[in-house]
């Protein structure tokens, strides 16, 4: 969903602390209310949440034992050239709908989700000892699931985003951005209003869920342990939208 225009006065990001560490099978939702009441805190209508991609992805199982991979020739060649896990190459090849870059020690690739971002999202930061992480099956059904059961314990309505720190092509830097959304519109659509100056606007539809992704990290940070943060004033129960409405479409995109 495209919202047509959404402003907003202000907004406030508490950063959601004392989450314990996340195995396969943790009640996400659960852990997440206790850690709103130790902070004690008052979930508002319209509070959106979110939630780094990371506890979601081990809360779901998505942990692979490097020991089960069987790299290929490929793989092998690969990480003999640059020094690098021959069974993690394996795995980003295998997470990899289509290859976009395989140069210098860098792959940048196209994930089975439509996302393109380095090593297909494969990482082994943060994870077990002999182990990688996998995005979510689907972040979007995970956003989903997750608003459905924060908004059952606190019984107001909530909006969720399932946020990842990817690499942005001619910028120096991460920044965090949107995989899955729930309860709120994903973009903002000012085409067809008029600037101070006067004149229309004829393109401009802002990223909306990647800048709330961006803005949350900025309390969570990727080495304080802080996989969750709160976002006051921003979502309202008109609104709805996914993860997907971010993709930009093959046909759309210029640099194929």
């Amino acid at each position: 969903m495209i919202a047509r225009r959404v402003t907003h006065p202000s907004i406030q990001i508490i950063p959601l602390a004392g989450l314990p560490e996340i195995a396969p099978g943790d009640d996400l939702s659960r852990l997440i209310a206790e850690a709103v009441k130790k902070q004690d805190l008052r979930v508002a209508e319209g509070d959106l949440f979110v939630v780094a991609q990371k506890i979601v992805s081990k809360a779901e199982g998505r942990i692979i034992r490097l020991d089960s991979i069987q790299p290929s020739k490929r793989a092998e060649q690969w990480a003999a050239e640059y020094q690098k896990d021959a069974r993690v190459i394996e795995l980003v090849l295998s997470e990899a709908s289509r290859i976009v870059r395989m140069e210098r020690g860098v792959i940048v690739a196209e994930t089975q989700h439509g996302f393109v971002c380095a090593n297909a999202g494969v990482d082994v930061s943060n994870a077990p000892e002999g182990t990688a992480i996998l995005l979510p099956d689907d972040a979007d059904r995970s956003a989903r699931a997750l608003q459905t059961r924060l908004e059952e314990n606190f019984g107001v309505h909530v909006a969720v985003i399932i946020s990842d720190s990817f690499g942005r092509p001619w910028r120096e830097g991460l920044v965090n951005v949107a995989l899955g959304v729930a309860g709120i519109a994903p973009l903002v659509d000012y085409r067809g209003k008029r600037d101070a100056s006067g004149k229309t606007l004829q393109a401009t539809v802002i990223a909306r869920a990647d800048e709330l992704a961006a803005a949350a990290e900025l309390v969570m940070g990727k080495i304080d342990r802080v996989p969750v943060a709160i976002v006051r004033g921003v979502a309202s129960r008109e609104e709805s939208g996914s993860g997907r409405d971010l993709i930009r479409p093959a046909a759309t995109d210029i640099f194929r």
